[in-house]
């Protein structure tokens, strides 16, 4: 497998082109923009496309870093959204995903890898990449919320991770109530990065 050289940047006002390059006109997936965890009930689906891009991009132009962006030869070739758990309210309301306790957690709630570099091991790097920024940001505990794939799945249906990529990038799984659905955490150790 070809090993890449990546680089890894909170997306902010300056690399909001890039995260449209990337993302291409469909935003990501059916217009999602990484707004899929942020808004409730019929909001999603009445913002998705445009909506979504203008919401995320307010976000973003008011100093809200919702995720990072990760570059290969100066392009970019994947995105992690990472933040505060209370930043996705429809994790909140989820019962399969609902909290695990009353900790205070960030939660990588979406990735996606450019259609020609998928497979080459990218999605892991990105969760490595957030748990770096969760903890630079205060964070102590990360959480994803993968998919147990049981075949091959398309992208679209996978867009929270895999639960192998999680498992690679040091995460544990702490809870399952759904045959499909685990939580995983991973708890920084901010002594070892001092």
């Amino acid at each position: 497998m070809e090993t890449l050289d990546l680089s890894f940047h909170p997306l902010t006002q300056k690399l909001w082109r890039d995260f449209e390059i990337l993302f291409g006109e469909r935003g990501a997936c059916g217009g999602c923009w990484c707004m899929f965890w942020k808004l409730r009930g019929k909001a999603f689906d009445e913002n998705k496309g445009d909506g979504n891009r203008q919401m995320q991009k307010s976000m973003v132009d008011a100093k809200v870093v919702p995720g990072l962006l990760a570059y290969s030869e100066g392009y970019p070739v994947g995105w992690v959204a990472v933040e505060p758990r209370s930043q996705y309210p429809k994790l909140t309301h989820s019962r399969v995903l609902k909290p695990v306790d009353d900790q205070e957690v960030w939660s990588i709630t979406c990735l996606f890898v450019e259609k020609k570099h998928r497979r080459m091991g990218i999605a892991v790097e990105l969760i490595k990449a957030a748990v770096v920024h969760a903890g630079r940001s205060g964070g102590g505990i990360v959480e994803g919320y993968p998919i147990e794939t049981r075949k091959n799945e398309p992208p679209p249906f996978i867009f929270t991770g895999t639960a192998s990529a999680f498992r690679q990038a040091g995460f544990t799984e702490v809870a399952r109530r759904s045959p499909t659905r685990p939580i995983f955490r991973f708890i920084i150790n901010h002594v070892a990065q001092l």
